[in-house]
């Protein structure tokens, strides 16, 4: 390829991370948010997070995008940029996935572990904060790092609205040179390489996440001192 078919593949790699990021942000703090809300105690916040939750599993991420650029904007009257669309739509279909994530990882910890805080007067709040979470985030991880590499290939939905990431941007040098197979390998090879510079770093937050739980603090000798005349040397 030359230079400026290159420039534009680059390009369109640029646009995929910048969507990556954004959407992966908002569906962390959906997940988060709604994952939560699916343990809440009032039965209103369980149902509303959990309708949610249906509603955009049960849905696909392609209309999704197709109802967030072309058919909200007659109706409301505003358009959003093919980047904010996708952000908004991608984020929010993945992260009513993320909040399954995190509704079970929370229910996953000990019983005992609730109890005790209930026993310390925590409040709820207290007892998510200080007690749950910082046990249920390392367990989340593997399987986020799953949704993560799913995100990155579901940016590719995008290419619909005209956007020029990567899965678009190929295509336009694909009909410039007449070339499928080439250019289709390398977007193979750019994609497997951010999937696993993506799974690496996952990783790397896993093992750092979990190193110390779970562990008794190390217990240090404690010097022993030998009175003067005792004879022991």
């Amino acid at each position: 390829m030359t230079s400026g078919l290159w420039e534009r593949v680059l390009d369109g790699v640029w646009v995929t991370i910048q969507l990556l990021v954004l959407s992966a942000l908002l569906a962390t703090a959906v997940s988060f948010v709604v994952g939560i809300a699916r343990a809440h105690r009032l039965w209103i916040v369980r149902f509303l997070a959990g309708f949610y939750t249906e509603v955009f599993r049960g849905t696909s991420a392609l209309v999704m995008i197709f109802w967030v650029f072309f058919v909200l904007p007659p109706a409301f009257g505003w358009q959003l940029v093919p980047l904010w669309a996708g952000t908004l739509a991608l984020g929010l279909t993945y992260g009513a996935y993320g909040s399954e994530i995190v509704r079970g990882a929370l229910a996953a910890v000990d019983p005992a572990q609730r109890e005790g805080g209930i026993a310390l007067s925590f409040t709820p709040w207290q007892r998510m904060k200080l007690i749950l979470l910082p046990q249920a985030v390392p367990e989340m991880i593997p399987p986020f790092s799953n949704l993560l590499i799913e995100l990155l290939k579901g940016t590719a939905l995008v290419s619909v609205m005209g956007m020029g990431d990567l899965a678009f941007s190929a295509n336009l040098v694909r009909l410039a040179l007449q070339e499928s197979a080439e250019i289709y390998t390398y977007i193979l090879l750019i994609y497997f390489v951010i999937a696993f510079l993506l799974t690496r770093s996952m990783r790397g937050l896993e093992k750092k996440l979990k190193a110390g739980v779970g562990k008794a603090p190390e217990k240090k000798a404690a010097a022993v001192r030998v009175p003067e005349g005792s004879g022991v040397s």
